[in-house]
């Protein structure tokens, strides 16, 4: 049996029972079965009907969606609610490209070989979709790993973080109350050894995983051949900001960006470089905005920063944190565990280059703030590590933002803003050690579809 905890004051929330090694088969030849019988293919009208009543349902328990995702996952009540409202939007966004899943014309009869012949491809549907989860957002991730996968009529089967699975399964519920069939789309709440019968069997034609890059690309080369996967994983995002930004906007941008859930965000705010003239000012004001953020039960609306996910999670930021003071970071605020639960918003002047704060991703309430001199070090500096999803810039000089973004090795460069933006329909995922493929409800929806062409001849044409 699996506890479901409550991250800030260790409740049992529910108890579930594991699935099987059994029970994950079972599932597999249940999605398997539905997709290859084409005659249980849902047309897209149908698949239409079905998410506009998941979208009604679900703003018809905003609420109580808000509270479960809060409880289980340790995020602060407002950014909970945000996240629901994301996840609703995220179905609606489905919804609207469901119709632009199409193929097109290819051009025949320049050449006499392909004359009196009419071409064209069409989109179909994968097959079985795998999608292993992350517990930072525990409704949100499912929706992108499951809401594609339906509304381009293939089966998928969800695992969540088993830290977070009770948003997924109340999800999973919704879309039978909404009307989807059966089969279409399975929970499985099983341990790692039975997650991976998900992504060996050679029925799974598609892997789609949120976690730590060890896991991720080690299930990759475990894939049958010609599954193909999107992988999302960490990141150590980098800022870069020069002399001619306006301070407080900078300081309020990166208290967002790198305190949002604790830091449990794979593009959190990590590594900040500023110029030297005005480094040290910038992290002392930083450091004031942290102290002040209110840390606490996710639950009071007034809560900003949340706990750790585990209290093995606190204890291992508290590890890092402890040892880049000892290699000569200046701790200018928190640096401390409030509790078993919970980590001090922290920020961490000029830490050495090789200590885990400077080299790994922190996933916790920490930021660390570096000195430069010229920008080329900066971005040599940012550009250092194997991780590369989204980095930001802040400057008042068009040219040098332009500059610096071509050079950052990142998916995305946020200009002026955290690296932790993102809306749910714009193209996000790392590169490099960061992961494989780009999410986003539309561009999941076109990973999960396949091409066919079709070639007719006729002599009429």
């Amino acid at each position: 049996m699996l506890e479901v905890k409550n991250p800030w004051n260790q409740d049992v929330l529910r108890t579930l029972p594991m699935h099987s090694s059994k029970d994950v088969e079972r599932t597999i030849a249940r999605a398997h079965g539905l997709f290859e019988d084409r005659s249980q293919w849902l047309p897209a009208y149908e698949r239409v009907a079905i998410l506009e009543r998941v979208v009604e349902l679900m703003q018809a328990e905003v609420e109580a969606l808000t509270l479960l995702a809060s409880s289980e996952g340790g995020k602060p009540y407002a950014d909970s609610k945000v996240e629901v409202l994301r996840a609703i939007n995220g179905v609606k966004l489905a919804i609207e490209h469901i119709p632009q899943m199409a193929g097109e014309q290819i051009p025949m009869g320049h050449t006499e070989s392909s004359a009196n012949r009419w071409a064209f491809t069409q989109r179909e549907p994968i097959g079985v979709v795998s999608s292993i989860s992350a517990f930072n957002h525990p409704l949100n991730l499912i929706i992108h790993q499951t809401i594609p996968a339906i509304a381009v009529g293939t089966p998928v089967i969800i695992k969540p973080a088993l830290t977070t699975p009770l948003s997924c399964l109340r999800f999973v519920e919704i879309l039978h109350e909404a009307g989807l069939p059966d089969g279409w789309c399975q929970a499985l709440v099983c341990g790692n050894e039975e997650a991976e019968q998900l992504v060996v069997d050679d029925r799974i034609h598609f892997l789609s995983f949120i976690g730590s890059a060890a896991v991720g690309w080690t299930l990759r080369s475990k894939l049958a051949p010609g599954a193909r996967c999107a992988l999302e994983h960490g990141g150590a995002a980098p800022v870069i900001v020069d002399a001619s930004s306006d301070t407080t906007a900078v300081v309020d941008s990166l208290l967002k960006g790198g305190f949002y859930h604790a830091g449990q965000v794979c593009v959190s705010v990590q590594r900040v470089y500023v110029h030297e003239s005005g480094c040290a000012a910038l992290a002392e004001r930083l450091a004031e905005g942290a102290k002040a953020l209110v840390v606490g039960d996710p639950a009071d609306p007034k809560t900003e920063v949340g706990p750790l996910i585990l209290p093995r999670e606190v204890d291992r930021v508290a590890d890092w944190v402890d040892a880049a003071r000892a290699a000569g970071g200046q701790v200018l605020c928190g640096g401390k565990k409030l509790s078993d639960t919970c980590y001090a918003p922290t920020v961490i002047l000029d830490p050495p280059e090789d200590q885990d704060v400077s080299r790994k991703e922190i996933f916790g309430p920490v930021v660390c703030v570096y000195s430069y001199s010229e920008k080329a070090d900066a971005i040599a500096r940012a550009n250092a590590l194997p991780f590369a999803f989204q980095a930001s810039v802040f400057t008042n000089d068009l040219n040098d933002a332009l500059d610096t973004s071509q050079k950052l090795d990142a998916t995305a460069v946020m200009i002026n803003d955290h690296t932790a933006f993102r809306v749910d329909w714009m193209p996000f995922g790392g590169r490099n050690a960061s992961g494989l493929g780009l999410g986003g409800i539309q561009y999941s929806m076109h990973d999960m579809t396949r091409e066919k062409m079709l070639v007719i001849k006729s002599a009429v044409l």
